[in-house]
């Protein structure tokens, strides 16, 4: 039996999601902290890689489709991982250097063209750069990009395996 076979994987990646969602949440509403614009995005990004991960479980496709759900998971990891990376970066800016605070998300959404929301968010605001809470020494964007990491792993395991389905794989005769 193969340690990592695909649907496993994909349903592994999912339940990932849903803790990191999880975690999401108890930090929010049991901690108090108020997530910034750049966490919400992360946050969609995690959903979109976990919905994604569900549906190729439960779908579990012929490898063309198998690549396409592994592309959209990848896509959606590494937007995940740049937006954490982001938000890391602001993190380490000095003090004097961090940006002004920005409209809350739903204002932007509801006052600018989806284009220019994106590079507002990207900008990032004065919350943004805050390091509210941390645990080993990390705080929640840096946990967040380890995160994505390891769902880039799984998805690109998943899209660049020779045999995504396990169609060349025979059970041998009892």
């Amino acid at each position: 039996m193969h340690l990592a076979r695909s649907r496993p994987l994909f349903l592994l990646a999912f339940i990932a999601c849903a803790l990191v969602i999880s975690a999401a949440l108890y930090l929010e509403y049991e901690a108090g902290l108020r997530p910034c614009a750049l966490c919400i995005l992360q946050r969609i990004f995690v959903v979109a890689v976990g919905v994604v991960s569900l549906i190729a479980y439960l779908h579990a496709p012929g490898a063309v489709v198998w690549r396409i759900y592994s592309s959209m998971m990848l896509l959606f990891a590494i937007a995940g991982a740049v937006t954490a990376g982001r938000h890391v970066w602001l993190q380490a800016l000095p003090a004097e250097e961090s940006f002004s605070c920005m409209p809350g998300i739903e204002y932007l959404f509801e006052a600018r063209a989806i284009s220019q929301v994106i590079s507002r968010l990207f900008a990032g605001g004065i919350n943004c750069g805050e390091i509210n809470w941390s645990m080993l020494g990390m705080s929640v964007p840096e946990w967040s990009l380890l995160a994505f990491s390891g769902l880039i792993l799984i998805a690109a395991n998943q899209l660049f395996r020779r045999d995504p389905v396990g169609l060349d794989h025979k059970k041998p005769d009892a």
